[in-house]
């Protein structure tokens, strides 16, 4: 090793053995105060609002359909009145008509006039205006398919079943509803315009369409009714001619003098219509009776409602007080008229009630006689088919 190593080498060993200087630096200045930092107030955005949420679809309601038993006057104008009113009938049953011969008495009427649509029979169903409508001919209501088109509501217009255990029938068959036409011992009974609001379709799969006086006068007393007030009443009904009565002389066990010839005689009758005008209005219950005379012609009856106000009235108030319900609540239901009018010009009209003002008279402000007009055969089946409607509506 040379002596120029070995003084490095020493050199290099005092410089490793030698502490480490220790370095002094100024120490930092110190951090300039900083301003504090202004809180920053965010912006509320209010939330937009929810979504409207989409309307579940409802399936689509079922239609009214019809089935008729009876293919009689009243069977048949109920069927007219349903083709003009755009309700489907399914079915028709009559034990005693087939469809080549319902064709025939469906199109042709010596009152109402040819069936203006298309009428005609295949299959064994009637086409009316390119409507099939099945036909049964059972002779006891229990038989009758109802099930097959559809549980339809039942018109039983056969007059042969008015009870509720005879009109059940229908319901065990597979009816889902039954309108008699014609007033019933136990079902309730209802006249449109007057009490349908009491329709309970809870409880109720039975009802009556009452008469077609009733459907005629208790439109005519609810208004004179809640006007003025009736005290007590009589009502006479001058009613054409009926299926039930005889062309000429014949037996009749229940009453001898319904037995005598239609075409011949003016024969006083019996009539419930006017007590009946008590179960639709409760309040004129035991108020108001009634007699018939059945008359020579095939259609149109009058009403006579003679009887005592509660609260004086001159003839003109109680023709405004029944034009003003004609003209609002009541429309399609009572009419108004003061035309010089007879017993035809009704044939074909579709009011329950069409007050006569110029026929009616009073004897004082308290004791009057109103007249109305009514066509027994067509007005009444207007007012079955507006029953079947209202009740569907309410399901």
């Amino acid at each position: 090793m040379s002596r120029r190593d070995v003084v490095l080498t020493n050199v290099t060993v005092v410089q490793l053995l030698r502490p480490p200087c220790t370095v002094i630096r100024p120490p930092p200045p110190p951090p300039e105060p900083q301003p504090e930092p202004k809180p920053v107030r965010e912006e509320v955005k209010p939330l937009p609002p929810p979504p409207s949420p989409t309307p579940k679809k409802l399936p689509p309601r079922p239609e009214l359909i019809v089935g008729i038993n009876g293919f009689g006057r009243i069977g048949r104008l109920v069927l007219r009145a349903c083709m003009e009113k755009g309700i489907r009938v399914v079915a028709v049953n009559d034990p005693f008509i087939d469809p080549e011969y319902m064709v025939y008495m469906f199109q042709y009427d010596s009152t109402h006039g040819r069936y203006k649509g298309c009428v005609d029979h295949k299959n064994g169903q009637l086409i009316v205006n390119n409507q099939a409508i099945k036909v049964y001919q059972c002779k006891d209501p229990r038989e009758i398919p109802w099930n097959e088109v559809g549980n339809p509501y039942v018109v039983e217009a056969t007059g042969a079943y008015l009870s509720l255990e005879a009109t059940s029938a229908h319901i065990s068959a597979g009816a889902r509803r039954v309108v008699i036409c014609a007033p019933s011992p136990d079902a309730p009974m209802f006249v449109m315009g007057v009490n349908e609001s009491s329709y309970n379709p809870g409880s109720m799969k039975i009802v009556s369409n009452a008469s077609c006086t009733t459907n005629c006068l208790a439109p005519l007393a609810k208004v004179i009714h809640e006007r003025f007030g009736i005290v007590q009443g009589l009502m006479t009904t001058v009613h054409s001619y009926t299926a039930t009565q005889k062309t000429v002389d014949g037996p009749s066990k229940k009453a001898w003098r319904d037995g005598r010839g239609a075409h011949q005689n003016i024969i006083p009758a019996s009539t419930g219509a006017a007590k009946a005008v008590g179960a639709v209005i409760p309040d004129l219950k035991g108020k108001l009776t009634g007699m018939a005379f059945r008359v020579p012609t095939p259609d149109v009856s009058v009403v006579d409602l003679t009887c005592c106000l509660a609260q004086p009235a001159s003839y003109s108030a109680i023709k405004e007080a029944v034009k003003a319900a004609a003209n609002g609540p009541m429309a399609g239901i009572l009419a108004y008229t003061e035309d010089e009018v007879v017993s035809t010009d009704f044939v074909g009209d579709s009011h329950s009630s069409i007050f006569d003002a110029k026929a009616g008279i009073a004897l004082n402000d308290k004791f009057v006689k109103l007249i109305a007009w009514y066509d027994n055969e067509y007005g009444y089946s207007n007012r079955v088919v507006d029953l079947l409607c209202y009740m569907f509506s309410r399901e």
